[in-house]
């Protein structure tokens, strides 16, 4: 996951004789454009998924286990929002990176943490939800287990995120600075750098969605198999309505996420296995980091759209 229109290898391959001119450079109509559209998605990501930590974290009635996993997607959401949407913004404008080493490791490593951390929210809820419709008999998670699942959710996102911010560098290019990785193996045809990226492929999108899809797939075949008996009670009428509430607004999210996520995964395995390097891929990267990033501002709309009462 290079944050960066270039990479290693084009860091390496290039020299300061190259033209001074910058070949990113766009008219201000076009930065207005983008300005606009990007800071539509810092806005409501950030103050919505405040807004659903607060309500969440203020009312001691939805402090429940599938509401705390909810806070800490929120919290990944907003952080990622915060901390990344920006600065990639006015990195891809013009591709020269203002922030210093520092934050380069920063950016590599903690925003990337926050977008593992996403997609395991997403997987512990479907689980939660799995095991309280499927196997409702079997106790549910105490506050302090969900507690821990999240510290574990967050450990293995900074184990994963790590190679990216121990391999984060600043280097001078064309005249202008870049925030690059520096992967290991480059005289190895770039191996590390591609098997770390078809890992993360795996095991952030492909093997997390795999485990959703087949845990809301026993759920639906549960909640919506055969219809509600006529004579049930009122009180067994409505569990099941809202449970089939909750299952169809964490679909939306999911397929969301996954519709918003899977152009920028393509986009960064075809850079890291063909290595194209042109100006056109500017406005493409823009375009497909725009659509990764405004998966942190659905969510909130999702849940008052889709949800008048939570578990």
């Amino acid at each position: 996951m290079n944050i960066s229109i270039e990479n290693d290898s084009a860091f390496n391959s290039t020299n300061d004789t190259d033209s001074a001119i910058n070949p990113f450079l766009q008219p201000p109509w076009q930065i207005a454009l983008w300005a606009v559209a990007y800071s539509v998605i810092v806005i409501i990501s950030v103050v919505g998924n405040i807004i659903v930590m607060w309500i969440i974290l203020a009312h001691k009635r939805m402090r429940t286990v599938t509401n705390y996993f909810l806070v800490n997607l929120a919290f990944a959401e907003a952080s990622m929002s915060a901390f990344n949407t920006v600065v990639n913004f006015t990195y891809a404008i013009h591709n020269h990176w203002y922030y210093g080493l520092i934050y380069c490791k920063f950016h590599n490593f903690f925003p990337i943490s926050a977008v593992f951390t996403s997609i395991y929210s997403m997987t512990a809820i479907a689980l939660d939800r799995y095991m309280a419709i499927i196997h409702p008999l079997k106790p549910r998670l105490s506050a302090t287990a969900t507690k821990i699942v999240i510290c574990v959710i967050w450990g293995f996102s900074f184990c994963m995120a790590f190679p990216l911010g121990y391999y984060a560098d600043v280097g001078y290019m064309q005249h202008r600075d870049v925030c690059y990785l520096d992967w290991p193996g480059y005289e190895l045809n770039r191996k590390y750098e591609k098997m770390y990226q078809v890992s993360v492929f795996c095991l952030i999108y492909v093997l997390p969605l795999l485990v959703i899809g087949c845990a809301y797939t026993f759920i639906g075949m549960t909640l919506w198999a055969s219809e509600i008996p006529g004579d049930s009670s009122d009180r067994y009428h409505e569990q099941v309505v809202a449970k089939r509430k909750v299952v169809k607004m964490m679909i939306v999210v999911v397929c969301t996420f996954a519709v918003c996520w899977l152009p920028y995964h393509i986009y960064f395995l075809l850079q890291t296995l063909s290595h194209t390097n042109q100006k056109f891929y500017q406005q493409l990267y823009l375009a497909i980091m725009w659509l990764a990033m405004s998966s942190t501002m659905y969510n909130p709309i999702i849940y008052c759209c889709l949800n008048d009462r939570w578990v």
